[in-house]
């Protein structure tokens, strides 16, 4: 069941913040406005939780002062993201409450689904870059399993080559991590 929002003139960080819980939709707040997508399907929280756990354990082996959240609302110049991952720094997960600042944010992911497509090719890369989030990876599963990778580069997302299904990624920022994409929708 969703829940119906009333409410007067532009939305703030702190009118989102205050809503209730609704693990229905994704609620996020760009420019004053609110934006919602649906919970996410069972292909992309298997993904999601896939990579989850591979970045967990990448973080672990390589020493990383990282910790990665599934989920969370991030704070940008112009409202509040929820990536479907977040790899932040561990001080700023032990010091923060209901969301962390995009400052304390090392890279995202964004699985792209039916209903999130284009906000997370076209929208979300340029909030997070201008949030100076250095690292922004998208998870495209249709029509096969791919990885984008995106580093900050002069405000923007410098893209490298994808990574295809059946091809190794190995990335070292912003801890080394190697996996196929492929490995993330398998059962």
């Amino acid at each position: 069941m969703s829940v119906a929002y009333s409410h007067a003139g532009p939305w703030t960080l702190d009118d989102v913040l205050a809503l209730p819980e609704d693990r229905t939709q994704r609620v996020e707040l760009v420019g004053g406005q609110l934006m919602m997508s649906p919970a996410p399907g069972l292909p992309h929280q298997r993904a999601s939780h896939r990579l989850h756990n591979l970045l967990e354990r990448a973080a672990a082996a390589a020493g990383s002062d990282a910790e990665v959240f599934e989920g969370i609302n991030v704070i940008v110049p112009d409202g509040l993201l929820i990536p479907d991952l977040a790899i932040i720094d561990v001080a700023a997960a032990e010091e923060s409450g209901v969301a962390v600042s995009a400052r304390h944010v090392l890279a995202v992911v964004e699985i792209a689904s039916p209903s999130t497509r284009v906000t997370d090719r076209k929208l979300k890369p340029s909030l997070y870059a201008a949030a100076g989030i250095e690292h922004y990876w998208r998870i495209e599963l249709e029509p096969a399993p791919r990885l984008l990778i995106g580093h900050l580069h002069n405000g923007v997302y410098a893209d490298l080559p994808p990574f295809l299904a059946g091809a190794v990624a190995h990335i070292d920022e912003p801890f080394p991590i190697a996996f196929d994409p492929a490995s993330l929708v398998r059962r």
